[in-house]
């Protein structure tokens, strides 16, 4: 019985016992601002960037990471930089000791009116297309000016090329394939120009690159569509105007044909092989081409070069036969 008394006063006074409540009084500082400082605290979850909105890559060197935010390729030291405007072409700018510098070095271009170079920055070109009488024919044999091998006779006359025949075809000897005589043929023997022009290294002849932008012709048309012809036509873009081109003499048709081959009649670029296509010209026909050569004997016709063997005739200048535009002759 007294037990039972006991434990139930004890339950009583655990019962009656007040409950006590305690409030934390840790600080809530707010994210780091400003400072690399850090206070002691509890903070709420967060980023860095919250804290400081310049922790971004924008703002962050090449190569360096700063609490995983990795910087900016654009952003390099320029504290190094020495250049000024006269070093930097005009219109380039660059970023020297955190400030722009604008370049003023103009590009200068070649003349054919002068051997002077000024100084100055040039784009990448080619002598030859600078001064169009830069060819072989222009210099003399044996003497070689910027790489062009000269083919011009040291006389007074003028050298009488090679037909391009290497074959041997007689048991006697002392034909053509036999001796080779005349003028070397250049290496390369032409030179693609870029800008729908091929020049001749051997005559300095400048001829259209596509030898059938003008499809057949009768006689006149095929002067009219020469005389014509101009920068933005044809593939052209030589900046030639009306009037600088025209129809090749028979002359000068006739010393494009290489008579070592056929099918048709033409050198490749370096002059050692027959033609194929984009070699240096494009479109060619091994048929009929016009000159501008009048038949003396009869004047309703004229002279043209079969493309396709290398021979000579002479025709009706109501026929319709190809065109192959020329400039820049001698």
């Amino acid at each position: 019985m007294f037990v039972s008394r006991f434990c139930a006063a004890v339950i009583m006074l655990i019962t009656l016992a007040p409950v006590m409540a305690y409030s934390g009084s840790l600080d809530s500082p707010a994210s780091p601002s400003g400072t690399t400082t850090v206070s002691a605290g509890y903070y709420e979850a967060t980023t860095l960037s919250a804290g400081d909105a310049d922790l971004v890559t924008g703002n962050i060197k090449s190569g360096v990471t700063i609490f995983g935010v990795s910087g900016s390729s654009t952003v390099v030291e320029t504290g190094g930089g020495n250049a000024v405007s006269s070093d930097i072409l005009s219109g380039k700018i660059a970023y020297v000791s955190g400030g722009t510098v604008t370049g003023n070095i103009a590009t200068q271009t070649l003349s054919n009116g002068t051997t002077t170079v000024s100084a100055g920055y040039y784009n990448a070109t080619d002598l030859a297309t600078v001064d169009a009488d830069l060819v072989a024919a222009n210099i003399k044999s044996g003497v070689n000016v910027f790489g062009i091998d000269g083919s011009a006779s040291s006389g007074s006359s003028v050298g009488v090329p090679k037909t391009g025949q290497t074959t041997s075809y007689s048991a006697t000897g002392g034909e053509d394939g036999d001796l080779q005589k005349g003028v070397a043929w250049p290496n390369p023997r032409f030179t693609d120009n870029g800008n729908g022009t091929v020049t001749d290294n051997l005559t300095g002849l400048i001829w259209l690159k596509n030898a059938n932008a003008a499809g057949q012709k009768t006689w006149e048309n095929a002067l009219l569509y020469c005389n014509t012809l101009a920068n933005g036509s044809a593939g052209l873009t030589d900046g030639s105007a009306a009037g600088d081109w025209r129809l090749p003499n028979v002359k000068e048709l006739q010393s494009l044909i290489h008579y070592g081959v056929y099918n048709p009649a033409l050198p490749n670029t370096v002059g050692t092989g027959k033609w194929t296509e984009g070699d240096p010209f494009s479109g060619v026909q091994s048929f009929y081409y016009w000159s501008g050569t009048t038949f003396s004997f009869y004047t309703a016709d004229a002279w043209y070069v079969n493309l396709s063997v290398g021979n000579v005739r002479y025709g009706n200048k109501t026929y319709a036969f190809y065109v192959w535009p020329v400039r820049a002759g001698q």
